[in-house]
């Protein structure tokens, strides 16, 4: 048996009573999330799947729903993630197009659509709702002629965030997660007695890399957890009050809601640091948190294909250098490598210059992987993010990058945040739109007057050409600005 099922079987064996996770206001034991483990177990066995078959999971963020994944991974199970967040016919079409032969998810995902579709291919399917694990009506037997991973090399196929096109699977051995462990925790979870701390919040979707590797670890650790839906200001301030912990997190969206609702000061003295990342945070956002609570925010920077955070800023890095290192996302954790080279000839570029960014992530292998990130490396191996180079806007022969434009408007008093995309446009191919939204306590200015603010920041080329105005911009589950759904709000534009 691997490492990983190991822990997950030595984990399931706890004893029932203590308290693992709370949601809902309830706490749950380790006795409950057995029950609801030895009975996927048990369906999968009824069904009469081999010990190797896949299995497609479409989880919400639920006890029961860890309750399964720890299961399927001590039995070293192949587990293919789905975004339970989608139509339904979008989640048939992907797990028709993961051809695994098991379907685990919520009882409110098996729609109509699923269901038809899971008959034609012969899956089996098992429907979770609160502790209780049950096979769908006519989704009982297993007749499924997929091929099969390697049982040897168990798998979880994790899901990219979606920020730039639709959820891509990619694969993160067991092996990797189970590192995760060996390395301990950081802030206030490092006792010898976890379970006597107070409990981690969890909100990152459990189907993409940030919730596997906050979820797992936590729970195999004997870390207590309070598992949320998804980020929710009100509720992260309840966890605050009610827990006390010496460090949080925060998503970087989660940064400037703070600032919008004026959180009193009080309410985070107890904080010595909070951890963000999995989406860029503007400096100047940054900056303005700091200043009012008098707290750091320690960033982190990753992706899905380095198998998790890359840098990071620590508290001994701030005491060292304090605001001079402002907007960056830290250097290099985890033995880490990074360089950035010239897009044209390709060549290593020395420190301070701009350009891509490449990574070697020892949690993948030993070879360089070339990102789409424009980037800058400082003298002390700071990383300084300075957007994506794929989501160039070329206007007329002009490159404009939208992050350049979205850092100038959120300078401006009223506005909360900002999304630019690239419009096409009949005689310069493409301008840019930009989506604001606006500070709740303020009175909202006219595309005017945020043109004229604009201007004594940014050239004339980067001046939005259309403008739309939101309440909220969209996001994706991992809380970056969702790029398609905001180039959707020009749609009208674009057809014209």
């Amino acid at each position: 048996m691997n490492e990983l099922s190991s822990l997950c079987e030595e984990a399931l064996a706890r004893p029932g009573g203590s308290q693992v996770i709370e949601f809902e206001g309830r706490w749950f034991d380790w006795g409950e999330l057995r029950t609801v483990a030895n009975g996927v177990a048990t369906l999968i066995s009824q069904s009469g799947a081999p010990d190797d078959a896949p299995v497609t999971f479409i989880p919400r963020n639920r006890p029961w729903a860890i309750a399964a994944l720890i299961k399927l991974l001590a039995q070293g199970r192949t587990v293919r993630m789905v975004y339970a967040f989608q139509s339904p016919a979008a989640i048939a079409k992907n797990v028709a197009k993961l051809n695994s032969g098991i379907v685990i998810a919520g009882v409110e995902e098996f729609s109509a659509e699923l269901e038809e579709e899971m008959r034609a291919a012969g899956r089996v399917g098992i429907a979770l709702e609160d502790l209780d694990a049950n096979l769908v009506e006519g989704l009982e037997k297993f007749d499924h002629q997929g091929k099969f991973s390697p049982a040897d090399r168990p798998k979880v196929e994790i899901l990219t965030s979606g920020t730039t096109g639709p959820p891509k699977q990619f694969p993160v051995e067991y092996a990797m997660i189970a590192g995760l462990l060996a390395g301990g925790t950081s802030g206030n979870q490092q006792a010898a007695d976890p379970a006597s701390q107070p409990p981690l919040l969890l909100y990152m979707p459990i189907g993409n890399i940030s919730g596997i590797y906050s979820t797992i670890p936590t729970v195999l650790r004997g870390s207590r957890a309070v598992l949320h839906d998804r980020f929710n200001l009100d509720k992260w301030r309840e966890y605050l009050a009610t827990y006390k912990p010496k460090i949080a997190g925060l998503p970087p969206a989660g940064v400037q809601m703070v600032i919008d609702a004026g959180v009193p000061k009080e309410e985070l003295a107890g904080l010595m640091a909070i951890g963000s990342g999995a989406a860029p945070l503007d400096p100047t956002v940054q900056s303005a948190f700091e200043k009012q609570y008098g707290i750091p925010i320690l960033i982190s920077y990753g992706a899905t294909e380095f198998g998790g955070p890359v840098t990071s800023m620590s508290l001994k890095d701030v005491e060292e250098f304090g605001t001079s290192k402002m907007g960056t996302v830290g250097r290099p954790i985890g033995g880490a490598q990074l360089r950035v080279i010239d897009p044209e000839t390709e060549k290593e570029l020395p420190a301070g210059s701009e350009g891509l960014l490449e990574v070697v992530s020892p949690r993948i292998g030993s070879d360089w992987i070339r990102t789409s990130d424009l980037a800058v490396i400082d003298e002390d191996g700071f990383l300084f993010h300075r957007g994506r180079a794929d989501g160039a806007i070329m206007r007329g022969g002009f490159k404009v990058l939208p992050e350049t434009i979205e850092r100038a408007l959120i300078l401006h008093p009223a506005i909360s945040a900002a999304g630019v995309v690239a419009v096409k446009d009949r005689r310069l191919g493409e301008v840019p739109g930009a989506a604001i939204q606006f500070k709740p306590d303020q009175d909202a200015p006219s595309a005017q007057d945020i043109e004229t603010h604009l201007r004594e920041h940014v050239m004339a080329t980067h001046i939005p050409v259309h403008w739309r105005f939101v309440d909220a911009l969209p996001k994706t589950l991992s809380f970056k600005v969702d790029r398609p759904a905001l180039t959707a709000l020009f749609d009208d534009v674009a057809s014209e």
